[in-house]
């Protein structure tokens, strides 16, 4: 596919769980903390701290909603131990609530997705482990079932590839899925072990789409710029991947110190020329929303130009 081939797009620019300032925080609890109160106080401490971060939600989606934000990366770490016994049926009584703020998002416009943390590991070689990694996938389905978003590619649940050279044993796990979970995956390249080649070859063979990282293409393959032509042809691919297309959903980030350092830098000073097309990106910058407003004001304008 060519550039000439597709229509004008705008490309939305995509927070990513918290804002730079204090607007949209959540608090968290750990496991220690949990355990120090006794068993009969752990239910009501779950039940307070996921009703405030439900309300932090809705703050969230209220300063999309000013911003002019459309697509919003919820943080997976809401509702803390929701995924076991001890925490499920609290959040189970927030239903309500979330569906209520579910349906707020879709009615202004604004994507929901989110992106298990690294800890999910579909392919292990421990079982446990894959078994562990499959409940937290639903847990995380199970939230965005609540909040009434769609199970589909819209609604996605962002993965990484997991242990490397284990790429037939993530293809089974994925094949066994629930389908609240297999209908919302999408895999993402990394910077260590599944290039964009290795992830896009798994999303094929299982007919899910591919979210293509650009920073994590650069720092595996040690490119020096955006416009070495791997770029294009693994954007262009990827785009494939997405049913419609015009849902695919790519990554910026630039390298702190270097191009190639793995490490996101607070602003984005360089964008690939390619993303131009990109219909949907996530920001993964440390300046969050200064981030977003300044690739409004310094490289959006040309971008919009530039597809029309």
């Amino acid at each position: 596919m060519a550039a000439g081939e597709i229509a004008a797009v705008k490309p939305e620019l995509g927070l990513v769980c918290v804002t730079a300032g204090t607007e949209v925080r959540f608090r968290a609890l750990t496991r220690t903390r949990l355990l120090q109160r006794g068993e009969a106080e752990r239910p009501a401490l779950l039940r307070e701290l996921y009703a405030d971060n439900l309300r932090r939600v809705e703050t969230a989606i209220a300063f999309c909603e000013a911003n002019g934000i459309r697509l919003y990366r919820l943080s997976s770490a809401l509702f803390p131990f929701a995924d076991i016994e001890i925490g499920s049926g609290e959040l189970d009584a927030l239903a309500p609530e979330l569906a209520r703020i579910g349906e707020r998002a879709t009615a202004s416009g604004i994507r929901l997705l989110m992106h298990p943390e690294q800890f999910v590991v579909l392919n292990s070689d421990t079982p446990q482990i894959i078994e562990n990694s499959r409940q937290t996938l639903d847990f995380h389905a199970r939230v965005l079932d609540n909040l009434q978003q769609p199970r589909s590619p819209w609604a996605t649940l962002i993965l990484h590839g997991g242990k490397g050279g284990r790429s037939e044993r993530l293809i089974e796990t994925i094949e066994t899925l629930p389908e609240r979970v297999r209908l919302r995956l999408a895999l993402e390249n990394d910077e260590d072990v599944y290039g964009p080649e290795d992830i896009l070859a798994i999303c094929r063979a299982v007919q899910i789409p591919m979210v293509y990282d650009v920073h994590h293409h650069v720092c595996k393959a040690k490119l020096t710029t955006y416009d070495d032509p791997a770029v294009a042809e693994m954007f262009w691919a990827a785009r494939d991947t997405w049913h419609p297309t015009d849902w695919q959903l790519t990554h910026i980030s630039n390298g702190r110190e270097t191009f190639g350092d793995n490490r996101h830098s607070d602003m984005i000073t360089a964008m690939p020329g390619i993303y131009r097309f990109a219909p949907w990106i996530e920001v993964e910058a440390k300046g969050k929303d200064l981030a977003i407003g300044a690739l409004r004001d310094c490289w959006l304008p040309s971008a919009i130009q530039t597809t029309e």
